[in-house]
Parts: C-alpha cells; sequence; structure tokens
C-alpha cells in the first residue's frame, strides 16, 4: 500500500492525477465488453437525465454521474454478486452497474409509484434490494457508519461477503468518517471505504478545505491500509479494488481507497460551475475512462467498430424505454404517504 513520501502542495493534487495504484494487467474480453456496456449505458441515462430536468419532467435534486463511470464499473468487476453497496446523493450510476432496472431508476427520478424506492426517494434515494444496494443518502457522510455496521453484519453472521462504502471528498471532514475509520479498523470489518475525490466539494476545492490535500493518507492514521487511485482508468479501479477485497475475505479488515475522478457537469443541475475553468474540465475530458476503454478494445482487436456501435445502439434503446416507462407511470396516491414507515403498531411504552 502507499506511505506519506512528500507533502502535496496546493494545486498539486489534481484528482485525476496518475498513481501508483496498480501496474496494468491483462483483463478478459468479456470484462472489457462489461466495462464499455456498463459505463456507456451510465453515461447515456444521466444524459438523458440532464436533458428530462432541463424539460422540468425530473424535479428536486439532480447530481449526475457524468465521468465517474468507471468508479462503480470497475468496483463491480471485482467483487460479487453477494457484497452489499451504500453510497451517497450521487447515486445513479452505482446501481446501473450493480444491474438495476434502468426503468425503474428512470422513474423514480419522475417520482413515480414504479419507482425503485416507489416515487418516495427521487434522485438522491435510490434503493434496490435486489442487487444488495442499500441505498444513495443525502446527510453528508451519514452513510459512512451505516457501511461500517452492514459490514458487521457479514462478520457477525460469518460470511465472506463486504461492504463498498463510498463518499464524497467532503464527507471526509466528518466527524463520522474519522469514528468509523477507526472503529472498522479496530474491529477488522470487511469494508472498503471509497471517497471519490472528484476534486470538489460542491464548488469548494479539495486544497480550500484542509492541509491534507492526498486523502489517502487520512486512513493511514488508523494503520488502515490505505492508497491512491486513478480512477479515469477502470482497469485500476478494478485491481486496487480486487486487493482491497482479498483482505477483507481473509479476515484483515478495512481497505481505504481515493479514487481520483472528475465530473465533467456540475455538483447538481443548478451549479454554474464558476469554480473551475473549461480548459480544466478538457484536460480530464480527453482522459475519459470510456474512451480509454473503447480504444483498448479496438487496439486489441476484442470488437470492431460495428459491435461497439450496436451496443451504443442497443443502450440508446434501454435508456428510451426506461425514459418511456416513467412517463407512462402513475404517481404515487395520497394512501402512499403512511406506507413502508417503520413503525410498530403495538408499541408498549406509549403512555396516553
Amino acid at each position: 500500500m502507499a506511505s506519506v513520501k512528500e507533502k502535496s502542495k496546493p494545486g498539486d493534487a489534481s484528482p485525476g492525477d496518475a498513481s501508483p495504484a496498480a501496474a496494468k494487467t491483462k483483463h478478459p474480453k468479456e470484462r472489457y465488453l462489461y466495462w464499455y456496456e456498463s459505463m456507456m449505458l451510465q453515461r447515456k441515462f444521466e444524459e438523458k437525465a440532464g436533458q428530462l430536468y432541463g424539460q422540468q419532467k425530473i424535479r428536486g435534486f439532480c447530481h449526475l454521474y457524468i465521468g465517474q463511470e468507471a468508479c462503480s464499473s470497475g468496483s463491480y468487476s471485482a467483487l460479487t454478486k453477494d457484497d452489499k453497496w451504500i453510497t451517497a446523493y450521487r447515486d445513479h450510476g452505482i446501481p446501473l452497474a450493480l444491474g438495476s432496472d434502468p426503468k425503474a431508476i428512470m422513474a423514480e427520478l419522475f417520482g413515480k409509484q414504479t419507482g425503485s424506492s416507489k416515487g418516495k426517494g427521487g434522485s438522491m434515494h435510490i434503493f434496490d434490494k435486489s442487487v444488495n444496494f442499500m441505498g444513495g443518502h443525502g446527510i453528508v457522510g451519514g452513510q459512512i457508519p451505516m457501511g461500517a455496521g452492514i459490514a458487521f453484519a457479514e462478520k457477525y453472521n460469518k460470511t465472506t461477503n463486504l461492504c463498498m462504502c463510498f463518499m464524497g471528498d467532503g464527507a471526509v471532514r466528518q466527524g463520522s468518517f474519522h469514528e468509523t475509520l477507526n472503529m472498522a479498523m479496530t474491529w477488522k470489518l470487511p469494508v472498503i471505504f471509497v471517497v471519490e475525490n472528484n476534486g470538489y466539494a460542491m464548488g469548494t476545492s479539495v486544497a480550500r478545505t484542509s492541509n491534507v490535500t492526498d486523502l489517502y493518507t487520512l486512513g493511514e492514521a488508523y494503520d488502515m491500509p490505505s492508497e491512491p487511485v486513478d480512477a479515469m482508468d477502470v482497469e485500476a479501479v478494478h485491481e486496487a479494488v480486487s486487493r482491497a477485497a482479498e483482505r477483507a475475505r481473509k479476515g484483515d479488515g478495512p481497505t481505504f481507497l481515493e479514487f481520483r475522478t472528475y465530473r465533467y457537469r456540475g455538483h447538481s443541475m443548478s451549479d454554474p460551475q464558476k469554480y473551475r475553468t473549461k480548459d480544466e474540465l478538457e484536460q480530464y475530458k480527453q482522459r475519459d475512462p470510456i474512451e480509454n476503454v473503447r480504444a483498448t478494445i479496438l487496439r486489441e482487436k476484442l470488437a470492431t467498430e460495428e459491435d461497439l456501435a450496436a451496443i451504443d445502439q442497443k443502450i440508446k434503446g434501454i435508456v428510451d424505454e426506461s425514459v418511456k416507462f416513467a412517463e407512462e407511470s402513475p404517481y404515487p396516491g395520497p394512501e402512499e404517504a403512511f406506507r413502508d414507515v417503520y413503525m410498530q403498531k403495538d408499541y408498549p411504552f406509549i403512555m396516553e
């Protein structure tokens, strides 16, 4: 694992800089094609969601994952279907990578009854038990102790499963982050903590919020194996998560990974993005994770241009179908306001 050698200077800790995460290795053809199709589905789904938000068909908050797709797809390919996942409110991409029905995700964005949370959660609160996605959570850092709790349950039940706990770079300033890392390391919980460092907590750069800009070093305070990962490279993500998963399944405890990534859109749809330059954005787009995988597939002759065009067309159809499904679905009725609410009707300790 990486260790602190020379402190980064403000402005030098660009979230997409190359990292010593992992040497490139060859992967099976099927994995490259999964990465391409999975990331492209997330990209096209989110682009459509952005258009629909502009048309006021999607309301409320909406945080797009465009540019960060390698984080979810690269992690999923390194794990098993029985592992658990939890994240913050930029949560559309992960369930799509896990295999959630895009129709249910889009319907949830529309606030429809057929949505994954029955239209009650919206963009920030996507859940899908069928793929072990324990949800997006709107409270900054609130999902971190919950992720450790999920991992504790797996250890208590003596499974070999682990929990992937994602957070944004702003969440590492929360006290719950430090309390959780301390406890998880003490109890050797099977959890992989991932900070998706896209450079900005809302509109504030990492360098303006702390003297520590190499975020992975925060885990070293608890003797937790920690490393930076070039998360514009889906192969590097897969390999880093594979190492962390092996450690967790052996009973050696958690790992803290800093995914150095970048979002092409604003923090949310209401973000004017005045805190960064167009040149910075274009520099990151030159390292686009989807285009990198596409280039590898073509260079290694794993598929033809025609094959990839067919995948693109398939994804267009899936996204269009999800929009049609969402538009035609009903809104939840008034009676739904009191359903799915945790309540014990015969609770014995209420005094009249």
